[in-house]
């Protein structure tokens, strides 16, 4: 009898557990899609969507008002690039799905790449001619997708020497007439470091600028312009900007690959 009321005990332990596991379950589903702030096409990824938001205000206690994106057709959103956490951050503060260019290497990462392909990110040849991606932006610009993407090519800190921008941006724009969303990323504690990044908590806060319109501009003004938003604030660093030391015909800094 003894063994009989026993198993009856561990009988009901278990499905309290699993019944206290599949409400935690159920309240978890329901607080992502309440925190789900863009439309990704599908319903597990809509709920990921929410948790990145809940993961990014609560751990690194985002401050940011969504990024002011056109509620329709093709734009492009521009950010400093300081660490692994910052495509996380941008999603979360994006009130559109965002398809990222990233580095061919990290997209094939085997345990990421199903929800890289998934969530529509296009891998950049780095090494090689990096064509098919800037094609493959320009015709998702044109269907009215929003590309998002680093265009000083890497990580790159405030304190490094000043960089210019990869050319690819201001002619994503010209061609395909989308805005440039610059925005500039700061308060992150692990900077310079990848997946380190998203794991220490930083007092993230994203500050996002007027548009830039590169149609009918020349490439390097465009880049003139968009270097100033996303460069440390301060006059004394605006005269650290490669592009505007090229269109005055100054010698680029020490330091500075020209392009």
């Amino acid at each position: 009898m003894p063994d009989t009321t026993e198993h009856f005990l561990l009988f009901l332990a278990l499905v309290a557990g699993i019944i206290l596991l599949a409400w935690l379950w159920h309240s978890l589903m329901r607080t992502c899609e309440a925190a789900n702030g863009a439309d990704w096409g599908g319903r597990w990824l809509n709920r990921l969507d929410g948790l990145n938001r809940i993961f990014c205000r609560r751990i690194h206690h985002l401050i940011s008002e969504p990024l002011n994106l056109p509620a329709a057709g093709g734009a492009l959103v521009a950010s400093n690039h300081v660490s692994g956490l910052d495509p996380l951050l941008l999603i979360a503060a994006s009130p559109r799905p965002l398809r990222f260019l990233i580095a061919r290497e990290e997209y094939d990462r085997w345990w990421l790449r199903w929800l890289l392909r998934r969530i529509g990110c296009i891998p950049v040849e780095r090494t090689r001619n990096p064509r098919s991606a800037f094609e493959a932006a320009r015709k998702a610009l044109k269907h009215g997708e929003v590309v998002a993407l680093f265009p000083h090519g890497r990580i790159h800190l405030d304190h490094h020497e000043p960089l210019p921008l990869k050319r690819g941006i201001a002619l994503l724009s010209s061609l395909t007439g989308a805005p440039i969303h610059p925005v500039r990323i700061e308060g992150i504690r692990a900077q310079g470091m990848t997946v380190a990044a998203v794991f220490v908590p930083s007092r993230a806060c994203l500050l996002s600028f007027a548009p830039l319109h590169c149609a009918g501009l020349e490439d390097e003004h465009c880049l003139e312009e968009l270097w100033d938003r996303l460069a440390l604030s301060g006059e004394e660093r605006r005269h650290d900007n490669p592009h505007r030391r090229r269109r005055n015909g100054k010698p680029p800094n020490d330091g500075e690959t020209v392009q």
